[in-house]
């Protein structure tokens, strides 16, 4: 059975952004040419600038979407809890499995800190917060604890991948959360 144009499109669309990703991980953004992409893709050129009007346009496209699955990640274990605690506790689980994905951590946040859907990501972390420091007076801190967790977490995520041990930033983490409402 023959493909309609809009399967076609979106497998187009999907062997770019796939053939972009690996690249841009295993050489980087500057050292990635749209030949290469191209090629990879097997895809001409012209379907390449169908989709993104240049390079930086696709990289944008490729970050987002691991952005994108990072923070569809966290949101689903973290809303599957009980307590605000346990969500954060989860989300801080489901993000550093997420930022596993080989190639993800270098390509968030050492490619692209500039491109990345923080948005996403931050706003599930703030969610979290302001439900735990409800109780305790301290909402005025959410936004700038928000920013510092989400600076921890990223470190955290460079870390373990590094080969760092995992589970002791998770319970430096917990550390981190039970001091927030001690």
């Amino acid at each position: 059975m023959a493909r309609n144009n809009r399967e076609r499109t979106d497998a187009t669309r999907t062997a770019l952004l796939d053939a972009a990703r690996a690249l841009f991980v295993d050489r980087g953004y500057a050292e990635t040419a749209t030949p290469n992409i191209v090629a990879a893709a097997n895809v001409t050129r012209g379907a390449l600038y169908h989709h993104f009007p240049d390079k930086k346009a696709l990289f944008t496209a490729v970050v987002e979407r691991e952005g994108a699955a990072v923070a569809s990640e966290i949101e689903e274990r973290s809303s599957a809890t009980s307590s605000a605690r346990d969500a954060i506790l989860a989300g801080a689980a489901a993000y550093f499995d997420a930022m596993a994905v080989p190639g993800r951590t270098r390509l968030l946040l050492l490619q692209a800190p500039a491109l990345v859907n923080e948005d996403q990501v931050e706003s599930t972390l703030r969610s979290g917060l302001s439900a735990l420091l409800a109780t305790s007076g301290s909402l005025g801190l959410v936004d700038p604890l928000t920013v510092l967790l989400s600076a921890a977490f990223d470190r955290a995520a460079l870390e373990i991948d590094r080969g760092r041990k995992r589970s002791d930033y998770e319970e430096a983490i917990v550390t981190l959360i039970d001091g927030l409402v001690d």
